[in-house]
């Protein structure tokens, strides 16, 4: 045998004698390169982080929960635009392969590997295999044999030809198209076409136009990068990249790319963190209610509150949702990753205008009014006449509450460490009333927290009567630097806000408006004490008959206390329960003047049983409850019950519309609406520490707290720091922009409903000898 023979012989035998061996091999290899990629259940339900909408009533997303902020779009409300941009710039052939593109892939090899001109060589992933590569990542783990990357490289790349083959199987190309829509991260922690299209341009992805469609492809690949808003330059030529590729394959006519490729970018920037967008103090109320747990006795120091909030576990299938209503296998709901959608009956407009009227009144008058008086302050933000010892123990407990300080406490630091490092001055970000909302500084860890301090806080809540729908929810002045809820947290004293439920405890029991009585000061025994509360009616006032209206269209001390006297302190605390406050009611004769902690949420939806016509209904902040795919999961209807008659609601009704006309509320008449019916209280507290209105038309209810943090921050003056001042602006900006809009079902025509059979004489006097009169003050005095 010649040796070229016996050497081919050789080579073949080998050959014959292994193949068993390395066939095997290749099995191993194949099952551990193949083993994980996706079944068709794993395909038929993609696991990601779908972020839980909260709507308004007209479908606008007012914000999210959410790790990734992700919701889903369906083919049919991508914009067209929106589609042929991301097919002409990422996949031309995408309606022609079935999800390998083996002439791209051609392409790539001749151009990219074999000539080394990569940017004429483009890339080689179709949709479906970049839509594989986002659903299912790559394995990216790297070991220290020679070699190894590529094979894993190579072991990769096979996984995703075989998983976006299986996709194109499984999902037409629309589908395909939508959840690759849907996976892509355009930055900005906008997760998916939904996030992106909201927070670049405010608008959903249907509403998207040629040149805002080109611009979110063109960050498909680079979000960072070709970001507009830190990098505007680079933006605009890859927008003007992805036109040109539209241009190219036909979806664009060359007249309409010569003039888009000259529009500049235009945005409508916000971003979607936890602290923006409309409504966030509603949002993070919602996710308190719906987390709530079955209340236990031994977490409550007081009854009432466990017997509220047991009554609420029983009766309002919104409290602790999520722990009464599990997934079909047992689990909980997650607000953050289950792409829930939370209908609710927030108006977005009236919202809007309700953040605004916040805004603007203690942007642009209260706080910088406040800041000069703080000046001339000894110990500011305190007033000069808080105890050292006073001051001393709210920095202590605000020190404690601090981040810095549990966190250093966590590290092992003494209780010296951690006292001195608070007068160590640091570099830090701080809220200000301005244009960024911030200012950059150095200050010492307590100077920031008497900063802090000397912001006017508020919260606001509107609601309809008749359906107890919330239209709108303001909790606080900013969310990002003010977590805490004003309007259903805080608990503050009602002043005389108050004294509406008394009169209307005198008017069930056969009081009319025009009933009089001596206007004096009255005395209460309270065990080895005598209290009279301090008169706030003028001299020459005191002594005469004068009548109910004119008791509270003045706010009189005097005649809440004459009730007082009439009715006893347990049948107020009674009626007050009976038209919607929950919250525990010390039954003490002072509570005639309002010495009482109420949430505003509950003084507003009590309120409201006015204009309501008697009628109670507990406030409504859930619609409905979806789940990713559309199926209800819950749905709400308002609670009623009749807590007056409708009789009395009107008797109420005319009583407070004196306040409003002619009384501590006129403020309403002169500066901010004038022909409209209105309805309503001003309350101010001890000090000027608590300022309120709340005040309602026909078809809104309205109420508003402002103060500060502590009670020992407040104005010095009650013209500054009364009531009309402090909170009645807010509620006249708002309710201004509300009755101005046209389109909220709110108008100047509109009327307080009449009782059938309605005969009582209302157009009564106010005093024996003097029916005009401007003064009167509101003020609770201990």
């Amino acid at each position: 045998m010649k040796i070229k023979d016996k050497k081919k012989f050789l080579k073949w035998f080998w050959i014959i004698a292994f193949s068993p061996l390395a066939l095997i091999l290749l099995c191993l290899l194949s099952v551990g390169i193949f083993a994980d990629i996706p079944s068709f259940e794993e395909l038929e339900d993609p696991k990601s982080n779908l972020a839980t909408q909260i709507l308004a009533v007209d479908g606008t997303v007012l914000n999210t929960f959410h790790i990734e902020n992700r919701s889903y779009t369906t083919f049919d409300e991508l914009s067209q635009s929106l589609k042929d941009a991301i097919v002409a710039t990422e996949d031309v052939r995408f309606y022609k392969h079935s999800g390998i593109d083996f002439r791209s892939l051609a392409r790539v090899a001749v151009k990219s590997v074999l000539l080394g001109n990569r940017r004429s060589g483009g890339g080689g992933s179709t949709l479906s295999q970049q839509l594989a590569k986002s659903l299912f990542p790559r394995d990216t783990a790297e070991s220290g044999i020679p070699g190894a990357k590529y094979f894993v490289l190579a072991g990769n790349k096979f996984k995703e030809w075989i998983t976006a083959v299986k996709l194109e199987r499984n999902y037409t190309k629309k589908e395909i198209l939508s959840m690759y829509m849907n996976t892509v991260f355009f930055g900005s922690n906008a997760y998916g076409i939904k996030a992106a299209a909201n927070t670049f341009f405010g608008k959903s992805p249907s509403e998207l136009n040629i040149e805002e469609s080109a611009l979110l492809v063109g960050m498909v690949n680079m979000p960072t990068r070709y970001n507009p808003v830190r990098n505007p330059d680079k933006a605009l030529l890859r927008r003007n990249h992805v036109l040109g590729q539209m241009n190219k394959y036909g979806y664009l006519s060359d007249i309409q790319y010569d003039s888009i490729v000259k529009l500049p970018i235009v945005l409508s920037y916000r971003s979607q963190d936890h602290n923006s967008g409309l409504a966030p103090y509603f949002r993070d109320m919602l996710k308190r209610v719906m987390s709530a747990k079955e209340p236990k006795r031994s977490s409550y120091s007081n009854a009432a509150d466990y017997s509220a909030d047991s009554l609420l576990w029983e009766e309002d299938p919104l409290y602790g949702w999520l722990n009464k209503n599990l997934k079909p296998d047992g689990t909980r709901y997650n607000l953050d990753k289950d792409g829930l959608k939370i209908y609710t009956p927030v108006n977005a407009k009236m919202q809007q205008y309700a953040e605004e009227a916040v805004a603007e009144h203690l942007s642009k008058d209260l706080q910088p009014v406040f800041n000069r008086e703080l000046r001339w302050k000894n110990n500011k933000p305190f007033a000069n006449d808080t105890p050292k010892a006073v001051i001393e123990s709210i920095m202590k407990q605000a020190r404690r509450w601090s981040d810095r300080y549990r966190n250093m406490k966590e590290e092992g630091a003494s209780a010296e460490e951690i006292e001195k490092s608070f007068d160590v001055p640091v570099r830090m970000r701080v809220f200000a009333w301005n244009e960024n909302k911030y200012i950059d500084t150095t200050m010492t860890p307590n100077d920031s927290i008497r900063y802090y301090k000397s912001f006017l806080r508020a919260g606001m809540m509107a609601i309809e009567p008749q359906t107890g729908y919330v239209r709108a929810y303001v909790g606080g002045a900013n969310y990002r630097y003010f977590k805490y809820d004003q309007v259903k947290q805080g608990k503050r004293q009602v002043g005389s806000t108050i004294k509406p439920f008394l009169y209307t405890l005198a008017m069930q029991e056969g009081y009319t408006p025009c009933d009089k009585v001596a206007n004096v000061p009255q005395s209460f025994v309270i065990g080895e004490d005598i209290w009279t509360p301090k008169s706030t009616d003028k001299p020459e006032w005191i002594g005469k008959m004068v009548t109910l209206k004119w008791g509270l269209t003045k706010s009189s001390n005097n005649i809440s206390a004459y009730l007082m006297r009439q009715f006893g302190p347990q049948a107020m605390v009674d009626m007050t329960h009976t038209l919607g406050i929950k919250c525990w009611l010390d039954p003490v004769p002072s509570l005639c003047v309002g010495s009482a902690d109420v949430p505003v949420e509950q003084m507003v939806s009590a309120y409201n049983t006015f204009p309501s016509r008697g009628v109670y209904v507990e406030p409504l902040f859930v619609l409905r409850i979806e789940d990713k795919n559309g199926n209800v999961l819950g749905t709400f209807t308002p609670r009623k019950r009749e807590a007056v008659s409708e009789k009395t609601a009107y008797l109420m009704v005319n009583l407070m519309m004196g306040v409003v006309n002619e009384g501590t509320a006129a403020r309403i008449r002169s500066k901010y609406i004038r022909d409209v019916q209105i309805a309503g209280k001003t309350g101010t507290t001890n000090d000027q520490s608590d300022g309120w209105f709340i005040g309602y038309t026909p078809k809104l209810t309205a109420g508003v707290w402002v103060g500060a943090e502590d009670r020992q921050v407040h104005f010095s003056s009650l013209a500054l720091g009364g009531g009309s001042n402090m909170a009645l602006p807010i509620w006249g900006i708002f309710m201004k922009k509300v009755l101005e809009d046209g389109t909220l079902g709110v108008t100047q025509y509109d009327k307080f409903a009449v009782p059938q059979g309605f005969d009582l004489q209302l157009n009564c006097t106010g005093a024996d000898s003097d029916t005009e009169d401007t003064g009167g003050d509101d003020r609770f005095f201990d």
